[in-house]
């Protein structure tokens, strides 16, 4: 190992590829798409890993010695101006730690926000306007765009959450296509989390971005990887992990990484060296972690609506519900009507505490749904 961390489970972003499980296929695929001239759409629900993914693939060799890399976060961006300040930072806070003439040649393009631009003592340029500042969101866009046309580097861009343009502007898809199509100097990856949205995006003939990029549907990690890598990681630290506990957490958590990752990171720090962890502590490291953020849980609950918190809980109890305006599901959970659940899911989908997808409902975050499963 390069260097050696107090826990080997990451839960907040991509370390090495020491603590990285596998990928390996989709490593390939994707650099090898990029490098040969593609723009991606990488899809996949949130939590699978796909930010650790691309993170992963910009710091291979063949990718670190040719390219410029940027990764963008537009999750929670509110509008054209806020997309365009978060693209604009995100390049140049990439471009500082490799020295003043490959800044310099950004910043000198960026005429329509240089005044929000400030540099230290040392000569080190920060981004310090806020979203108001951004005037001309069009302009700058541009300046942006023609600095990635001039690279002194072919550049690869990716932009995380890319389905959020479509909550704010009608036009900046046909804008960003066509950038895009005239920027022969850098490659895309439009990564989301949202299947529908993204396919619509990138699938409906009568949207900018149609038949302009190979789509790249992000799997479960394989079960058996993640067996050897949690044993792995546990041995290499003088500690054993018997193979049943990953085993047990992929079935609970349906494969998703973030869940497995978290509480395999409670498991690792409760067992001591020379020591092994055992399927029985699987339920203490949960209760762990939901007690710490239960009063978290309770405090969302409390803002919901009525309606919207009885469906929550109900969703939570049946874990993958259906049929959420049947007769059935209405008397097993105790609901007032069709009409309340009715009006309550869609709002429990525009919060984000819901997802939905080929008719299946299930509350987001699966800590939470243990929680509300277990609290009423």
């Amino acid at each position: 190992m390069s260097t050696k961390i107090l826990n080997p489970f990451i839960t907040t972003g991509y370390v090495s590829a020491d603590y990285f499980c596998d990928r390996e296929q989709e490593t390939a695929d994707l650099i090898r798409l990029l490098t040969n001239g593609n723009n991606v759409a990488l899809i996949s629900p949130r939590r699978y890993g796909k930010t650790d993914l691309i993170k992963h693939c910009f710091t291979q060799k063949e990718v670190q010695e040719t390219y410029h890399t940027f990764i963008i976060d537009v999750y929670s961006t509110k509008s054209v101006a806020d997309f365009v300040y978060r693209l604009g930072a995100g390049i140049l806070d990439a471009l500082k730690p490799q020295g003043r003439k490959v800044w310099e040649r950004f910043v000198a393009l960026l005429s329509s926000v240089r005044a929000g631009i400030s540099f230290d003592m040392s000569g080190t340029p920060s981004w310090t306007m806020s979203v108001g500042d951004i005037e001309t969101p069009q302009s700058t866009l541009e300046e942006i765009f023609t600095y990635l046309a001039q690279a002194d580097r072919p550049c690869l861009v990716a932009i995380d959450e890319f389905q959020q343009i479509t909550q704010y502007s009608d036009t900046l898809e046909a804008t960003l296509r066509t950038f895009v199509q005239n920027c022969p100097n850098a490659h895309f990856v439009f990564s989301g989390s949202q299947r529908h949205l993204m396919g619509q995006m990138f699938t409906s003939p009568s949207r900018p971005f149609y038949q302009s990029v190979a789509l790249y549907t992000l799997p479960l990690l394989p079960e058996d990887k993640y067996v050897q890598f949690c044993q792995r990681l546990f041995e290499e630290y003088g500690k054993q992990v018997v193979e049943e506990v990953p085993h047990e957490l992929y079935r609970r958590f349906d494969g998703i990484t973030y869940y497995m990752q978290r509480t395999m990171n409670e498991l690792f720090s409760t067992t001591p060296i020379g020591s092994v962890c055992e399927v029985q502590d699987i339920d203490q490291a949960l209760a762990n972690i939901i007690a710490t953020s239960a009063i978290i849980y309770e405090d969302l609950l409390y803002q919901l609506p009525e309606k919207q918190s009885l469906v929550l809980r109900a969703i939570a109890r049946d874990g993958k519900a259906q049929n959420l305006t049947s007769g059935k599901f209405i008397r097993r959970h105790g609901l007032l009507s069709v009409g309340s659940v009715k009006s309550a899911v869609p709002a429990l989908l525009e919060k984000g505490l819901v997802t939905q997808e080929f008719g299946v409902y299930q509350v987001y975050d699966k800590f939470m749904e243990m929680w509300l499963a277990n609290n009423g």
